[in-house]
């Protein structure tokens, strides 16, 4: 179980099945395995056309989710807008933040309840900051995706700091990866972001 593994207290799921009662059929399964006290978010990674996106996003709105993620293209602010104006559940949007400016507009679209941005894309830690302080004027929660090795760090200055999205793919390549210890990951008295590089590890994982 995922308490058991490392006291996780969320769960993301990728939805976007044949049908809705496909979607509706998995977030009933995991529920029942994960229990009614976890978190469950679930993300449609831009599937949905905006049709579809309205009838499946209502169709599960009563189902107690965190979240539901970028269900329609990541630039239709427009159809965003109108989705989190309609539904219960808060509208998580943001990996496909180009900048901070693309997050100002979004949140002055009125586009999500939520945001996310990926370091790679919103700018690095700079540009992260910068999202950060227009997040934190409007007071909207702001999550990170992928990175978590970065993330652990700018969360604990990000004035809305919501949820870390956490992967182990970079363990297989570090000296130390960091600890997780009861649902948070442990931040090392290391310089830096505290990361030691397994130069074996990587030789051995590179790409000609």
């Amino acid at each position: 179980m995922l308490r058991d593994e490392g006291g996780f207290e969320g769960l993301k799921l990728r939805l976007g099945r044949d049908s809705i009662a496909d979607d509706h059929a998995t977030i009933d399964a995991v529920r029942q395995s994960v229990g009614d006290d976890m978190n469950l978010m679930i993300d449609y990674n831009q599937a949905l056309s905006m049709a579809d996106a309205l009838e499946r996003c209502h169709r599960l709105d009563d189902l107690g989710l965190a979240w539901i993620e970028e269900p329609v293209l990541y630039d239709n602010y427009e159809g965003c807008a109108r989705l989190a104006n309609q539904l219960k559940t808060p509208l998580q949007i943001g990996e496909n933040f180009y900048g901070p400016r693309e997050l100002h507009k979004a949140l002055q679209m009125r586009a999500c309840d939520l945001v996310m941005p990926d370091f790679m894309r919103i700018g690095g830690v700079t540009g992260w900051m910068r999202a950060a302080a227009i997040a934190g004027a409007w007071g909207i929660p702001m999550s990170t995706h992928l990175y978590p090795e970065v993330g652990a760090h700018v969360m604990r200055v990000t004035e809305t700091a919501h949820w870390l999205e956490w992967q182990n793919w970079a363990d297989t390549i570090l000296q130390e990866p960091y600890e997780l210890r009861d649902g948070a990951l442990v931040i090392p008295e290391r310089p830096g972001l505290g990361l030691e590089w397994d130069e074996a590890a990587v030789k051995a994982n590179a790409w000609d």
